[in-house]
């Protein structure tokens, strides 16, 4: 297998099935590549036993059993190690029976806890009772021992629990009723926990997919989905859901980490939680030899190798610890600088002040030593040694070295600031600034400014600001812009921490100028600069994402549409040019403000149906005539609808986009300008669309026919008032406008009203009353 489809699972099950028609000469590379890659896969190592087995190799298969048995908790491989076992010791007598029992309490004692162990325990039973008793005691023993493997067997929760009680209650009732009655009334209670916990144990384990090869993490669905699963089976069996005594308990919480970890082993948390369980539990030769297990399949992590480390530091084996620092320093060309630091901590904890000391000057010396070793020690000789010279002495030995690093710069400027040393803090700066690259010193300056602002008058304070604008100005073309001053450094200087001079409301129009002013020689679309289309971040230095490609909507075809009639033939559809729909879009579109205002304002069930800033009323009754009575009666017994209030800038902003024909705007512009009543248009007009829902027919209308002369009346009134209203500011949202509108015409009478479901939705409803 190459060495990048390492883990492929897919190549290593073609592997593995080539190999079963293969020779065993043939086969037992190809297992032991396997095994090397999958040291836990059970199923591989169970079909390279039984490859040795067809051909009597004994001795290969004995040692296969001993390198994987302990490591692969799993029943049907320990099944595979039973029946080889009675193979070998089928003809050596008693001698060869004793050999057996023994590989069968072998087995029981590792994966007698297993939930699918029960056909191991009752062919161990079976196995008892064909031993053969030559005089009364040895059959006396050998009841007593298939009893007490009927005892053990029915207070584990296995698939064949209740299997496992009949055949006990036979066997009791076959030796001695009486005695059956008072053993079977004693294990009864122990048999049912043991029932129950089988029933959610169960639960668990049907999660967990027993088929899964052990790969590292590779964060996919499916195995976090295992990785959870087992996290909840252990948590359940740390819970003692049996309440059974502590050491009984362990064993079961020791074998599911086993078993976990033979599809979780390169996972180091599991590692970890599996060793530091059995240290709180006292068991610290456990814990360590889970640790050496852990860094055996993970050489290299760095996590378990100071968890390892921790351990033995703190039960006090520090020649154990240091050794594993040693591992993680290397060979010194390519150690880390945490492993430099890590290290120094541990010899001042267990060896004192000077055996850091010397190590620090020894790791100095390699030219690959980073910064961060510097500023470690300085910090540990002044946070814990209290020795404040020593650690300036060291910063101004890595300031030798480092004085292109703005990070080294910061940390020597926080020690100094410690020491309250604003004069060398002053000069520090100086000579990092005289040094360090523009790109590179944003974060020195901003340090410095605010440094000023701490300990400096307000002089110096200024000063350093303009020093800052001029050293970070950009072009020449932005230089003058740059320097001038802008109300920002005030909010900047006379803020404190999350207290500022000003609103929030403030702030953000501040760095929305901000922003204004650095685009202020690049054209910007009008759409962006609307308040309802985006947002300004505070950030005084970081645009936002402004852009005005999240705004562009796509229209649908206007020229496709028709007015849909159940009754209408094929082909009688009426033309869109010509139809109110399309009229309204046309010239509502060329002045969206009326198209807002009017939309609030014009009720549905007025006496006439009105048409958009005029057209002939002919051919609005053409397309009336096509409105279903059913549909009609529908629109007017919806009731008015309280929605959430529209952002009218998104409205205005889709608006000012349209890219409706140009014909239909030259359309609007010629006819003739007369004001009627009618339906609002919908919010899906106010995007640009032409679509609307149909019209009701006028024939519906014919009683209200014979007020026009006061409506008209009326209609000039109102057309004062509109004009009144629309060289006030214009509300935030259409309800508002509708409101208001009501409001103006109580006088007039006027008994309708429309509400719209959703800002968006272009959903229309009417209501009278």
């Amino acid at each position: 297998m190459a060495t990048v489809d390492k883990y492929n699972v897919e190549s290593a099950e073609i592997l593995a099935n080539s190999a079963l028609h293969l020779p065993i000469s043939q086969a037992t590379p190809i297992y032991e590549q396997l095994l090397s890659i999958f040291p836990t896969a059970a199923k591989y190592w169970r079909q390279y036993v039984e490859a040795q087995m067809a051909v009597n190799n004994d001795d290969a298969t004995k040692q296969i059993f001993s390198r994987c048995l302990l490591n692969c908790l799993q029943v049907p491989l320990w099944r595979c190690y039973i029946r080889f076992i009675r193979k070998v010791n089928d003809k050596k007598g008693v001698e060869g029976q004793e050999e057996t029992r023994k590989a069968f309490d072998f087995m029981l004692s590792y994966v007698g806890a297993d939930i699918a162990s029960g056909p191991v325990w009752m062919e161990y039973i079976a196995f008892l009772k064909s031993l053969p008793a030559a005089s009364t005691q040895e059959e006396s023993q050998r009841m007593t021992s298939v009893r007490k493997a009927y005892q053990k067997a029915i207070v584990t929760p296995t698939h064949h629990i209740e299997q496992l009680w009949k055949d006990y209650e036979n066997f009791e009732n076959s030796v001695s009723r009486q005695l059956a009655k008072g053993l079977l009334s004693e294990y009864q209670p122990k048999y049912n926990s043991a029932r129950a916990v089988y029933r959610e144990r169960k639960k668990y384990v049907d999660e967990i997919d027993w088929n899964m090869l052990a790969v590292p993490p590779t964060d996919s669905c499916k195995e976090e989905m295992q990785w959870m699963a087992w996290k909840r089976l252990l948590a359940f069996e740390k819970g003692n859901p049996q309440r059974i005594d502590s050491a009984s308990s362990n064993k079961r919480i020791i074998f599911t980490y086993e078993q976990c970890l033979m599809y979780l082993y390169h996972y180091p948390d599991i590692w970890y939680d599996y060793a530091s369980w059995h240290a709180k539990t006292g068991s610290m030769d456990a814990a360590i030899k889970v640790f050496q297990r852990a860094l055996k399949a993970l050489p290299d992590s760095e996590m378990l190798k100071y968890a390892y480390a921790e351990l033995e530091e703190s039960r006090g084996a520090i020649q154990s610890a240091k050794k594993l620092y040693e591992s993680l320093l290397g060979d010194g060309a390519e150690t880390t600088a945490l492993a430099h630091i890590q290290f120094i901590r541990f010899l001042r904890r267990n060896e004192g002040v000077e055996a850091a000391r010397k190590y620090f000057l020894d790791a100095r010396k390699s030219p690959s030593c980073p910064y961060h070793v510097y500023v470690a020690y300085a910090l540990m000789a002044f946070c814990l040694d209290k020795d404040p010279k020593v650690a300036h002495n060291v910063f101004e030995a890595g300031l030798k070295h480092f004085m292109h690093e703005p990070v080294y710069i910061l940390e020597y400027a926080d020690f100094l600031s410690c020491l309250n040393d604003d004069r060398n803090i002053r000069a520090l700066f100086e000579r990092a600034l005289s040094s360090l690259p523009q790109e590179e010193s944003i974060e020195v300056w901003k340090r410095f400014t605010q440094f000023e602002k701490t300990y400096g008058d307000l002089t110096s304070m200024l000063k350093v600001e303009q020093r800052r604008k001029e050293a970070l100005s950009g072009t020449s073309e932005e230089a003058a812009s740059a320097l001038e001053s802008s109300l920002q450094e005030v909010v900047s200087r006379y803020s404190f921490k999350d207290l500022w001079p000003c609103s929030s409301k403030d702030l953000d129009h501040l760095s929305r100028q901000e922003w204004l002013a650095k685009n202020i020689g690049k054209k910007v679309e009008k759409s962006a600069l609307s308040n309802g289309s985006a947002t300004i971040d505070k950030s005084p230095s970081v645009p936002t994402s402004n852009s005005t490609s999240s705004l562009k909507v796509h229209h649908p075809d206007t020229s496709q549409m028709v007015i849909y009639d159940p009754k209408q033939h094929p082909g009688a559809a009426v033309p869109p040019n010509t139809t109110a729909p399309a009229i309204l879009a046309a010239s509502n579109l060329s002045n969206p403000m009326v198209m807002v205002s009017g939309a609030a304002s014009n009720p549905l069930s007025n006496s006439t149906v009105a048409m958009a800033d005029g057209g002939s009323a002919n051919a609005f009754h053409e397309v009336l005539k096509g409105t279903p009575p059913a549909l009609l009666a529908f629109l007017t017994s919806l009731p008015a609808l309280e929605g959430p209030t529209p952002n009218v800038d998104i409205v205005l902003s889709i608006c000012l986009q349209n890219d409706l024909p140009t014909d239909q705007a030259k359309k609007s512009t010629t006819i003739p300008s007369q004001r009627t009543t009618g339906p609002a248009p919908t919010t899906s007009d106010l995007s640009g669309s032409s679509k609307s829902h149909p019209i009701p027919s006028s024939s519906s209308f014919r009683p209200r026919d014979r007020q026009l002369g006061k409506r008209k009346d009326l209609d000039r009134q109102e057309e004062d008032e509109t004009t009144t209203v629309q060289s006030q500011p214009l509300p935030r949202d259409v309800f508002r406008i509708r409101q208001i509108q009501k409001a103006r015409g109580g006088s007039a009478s006027q008994t309708g009203s429309v509400s719209y479901g959703s800002a968006l939705s272009g959903d229309l409803s009417g209501s009278t009353c």
